[in-house]
Protein backbone atom coordinates (compact mmCIF):
# COMPACT_ATOMS: atom_id res chain seq x y z
CA UNK A 1 0.00 0.00 0.00
CA UNK A 2 1.46 3.34 -1.07
CA UNK A 3 1.25 6.14 1.46
CA UNK A 4 2.18 9.80 1.00
CA UNK A 5 2.77 12.42 3.69
CA UNK A 6 3.24 16.15 3.10
CA UNK A 7 5.38 18.24 5.43
CA UNK A 8 6.51 21.83 5.59
CA UNK A 9 5.79 25.21 7.15
CA UNK A 10 2.18 26.25 7.51
CA UNK A 11 2.93 29.97 7.23
CA UNK A 12 5.01 31.70 4.58
CA UNK A 13 5.57 35.43 4.13
CA UNK A 14 4.77 37.16 0.84
CA UNK A 15 7.64 37.19 -1.69
CA UNK A 16 9.30 34.21 -0.01
CA UNK A 17 9.63 30.67 -1.37
CA UNK A 18 7.21 27.99 -0.24
CA UNK A 19 8.87 24.60 0.20
CA UNK A 20 6.99 21.36 0.88
CA UNK A 21 8.18 17.76 1.02
CA UNK A 22 6.25 14.59 0.26
CA UNK A 23 7.52 11.37 1.81
CA UNK A 24 6.51 8.20 -0.03
CA UNK A 25 6.26 4.82 1.65
CA UNK A 26 5.28 1.48 0.18
CA UNK A 27 6.82 2.23 -3.21
CA UNK A 28 10.04 3.60 -4.63
CA UNK A 29 10.36 6.90 -6.45
CA UNK A 30 12.88 5.45 -8.87
CA UNK A 31 11.73 1.90 -9.53
CA UNK A 32 8.03 2.47 -10.05
CA UNK A 33 6.58 3.88 -13.26
CA UNK A 34 4.57 6.44 -11.35
CA UNK A 35 4.32 10.19 -11.73
CA UNK A 36 4.55 12.02 -8.41
CA UNK A 37 2.34 15.10 -8.45
CA UNK A 38 1.64 18.28 -6.50
CA UNK A 39 -1.89 19.70 -6.40
CA UNK A 40 -3.40 22.56 -4.42
CA UNK A 41 -6.84 23.81 -3.46
CA UNK A 42 -7.27 27.48 -2.53
CA UNK A 43 -10.13 28.28 -0.15
CA UNK A 44 -13.48 28.13 -1.92
CA UNK A 45 -11.93 26.96 -5.20
CA UNK A 46 -11.29 23.71 -7.01
CA UNK A 47 -8.22 21.53 -7.21
CA UNK A 48 -5.32 22.82 -9.31
CA UNK A 49 -2.59 20.58 -10.65
CA UNK A 50 0.84 22.19 -10.20
CA UNK A 51 3.41 19.77 -11.53
CA UNK A 52 4.94 16.32 -11.38
CA UNK A 53 8.22 14.42 -11.34
CA UNK A 54 8.78 10.96 -12.75
CA UNK A 55 10.78 7.97 -11.60
CA UNK A 56 13.55 9.07 -13.98
CA UNK A 57 13.59 12.64 -12.67
CA UNK A 58 11.78 14.28 -15.58
CA UNK A 59 9.52 17.15 -14.56
CA UNK A 60 6.25 18.56 -15.89
CA UNK A 61 4.67 21.85 -14.81
CA UNK A 62 1.40 23.66 -15.16
CA UNK A 63 1.95 26.47 -17.69
CA UNK A 64 0.34 28.98 -15.35
CA UNK A 65 2.82 28.19 -12.55
CA UNK A 66 5.88 27.05 -14.48
CA UNK A 67 7.85 30.25 -13.97
CA UNK A 68 7.59 29.96 -10.16
CA UNK A 69 7.57 26.18 -9.61
CA UNK A 70 10.33 23.65 -9.15
CA UNK A 71 9.93 19.97 -8.24
CA UNK A 72 12.86 17.83 -7.22
CA UNK A 73 13.46 14.51 -5.52
CA UNK A 74 15.73 12.90 -2.95
CA UNK A 75 15.87 9.23 -3.85
CA UNK A 76 17.85 8.34 -0.73
CA UNK A 77 14.92 9.50 1.41
CA UNK A 78 12.18 8.54 -1.05
CA UNK A 79 10.92 12.12 -1.00
CA UNK A 80 9.98 14.71 -3.57
CA UNK A 81 9.84 18.43 -2.95
CA UNK A 82 7.83 21.38 -4.22
CA UNK A 83 9.25 24.88 -4.29
CA UNK A 84 7.01 27.82 -5.23
CA UNK A 85 8.77 31.17 -5.40
CA UNK A 86 7.56 34.74 -4.98
CA UNK A 87 4.41 33.69 -3.16
CA UNK A 88 1.45 36.01 -2.60
CA UNK A 89 -1.69 35.60 -0.47
CA UNK A 90 -3.31 34.05 -3.57
CA UNK A 91 -1.03 31.05 -3.05
CA UNK A 92 -2.78 30.27 0.24
CA UNK A 93 -4.19 26.77 -0.17
CA UNK A 94 -4.22 23.20 0.99
CA UNK A 95 -1.34 21.49 -0.81
CA UNK A 96 -1.48 17.80 -1.69
CA UNK A 97 0.97 15.31 -3.10
CA UNK A 98 -0.32 12.38 -5.13
CA UNK A 99 0.91 9.45 -7.18
CA UNK A 100 -0.39 7.57 -10.23
CA UNK A 101 0.67 6.38 -13.70
CA UNK A 102 -0.23 9.75 -15.21
CA UNK A 103 0.04 13.45 -14.44
CA UNK A 104 -2.13 16.56 -14.74
CA UNK A 105 -5.53 14.84 -14.76
CA UNK A 106 -6.64 15.04 -11.15
CA UNK A 107 -7.93 11.55 -10.50
CA UNK A 108 -4.86 10.10 -8.83
CA UNK A 109 -5.01 6.81 -7.01
CA UNK A 110 -2.75 7.74 -4.10
CA UNK A 111 -3.02 10.99 -2.10
CA UNK A 112 -1.47 12.55 0.94
CA UNK A 113 -3.80 14.04 3.53
CA UNK A 114 -2.91 17.59 2.52
CA UNK A 115 -1.23 20.41 4.38
CA UNK A 116 -2.51 23.95 4.85
CA UNK A 117 -0.18 26.74 3.76
CA UNK A 118 -1.07 30.35 4.50
CA UNK A 119 0.77 33.23 2.87
CA UNK A 120 0.63 36.23 5.16
CA UNK A 121 2.90 38.82 6.69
Amino acid sequence: QVQLQESGPGLVKPSQTLSLTCTVSGDSLITSDYYWNWIRQPPGKGLEWMGAITYSGSTYYSPSLKSRTSISRDTSKNQFTLQLSSVTPEDTAVYYCAGDRHYAIINFVYWGQGTQVTVSS
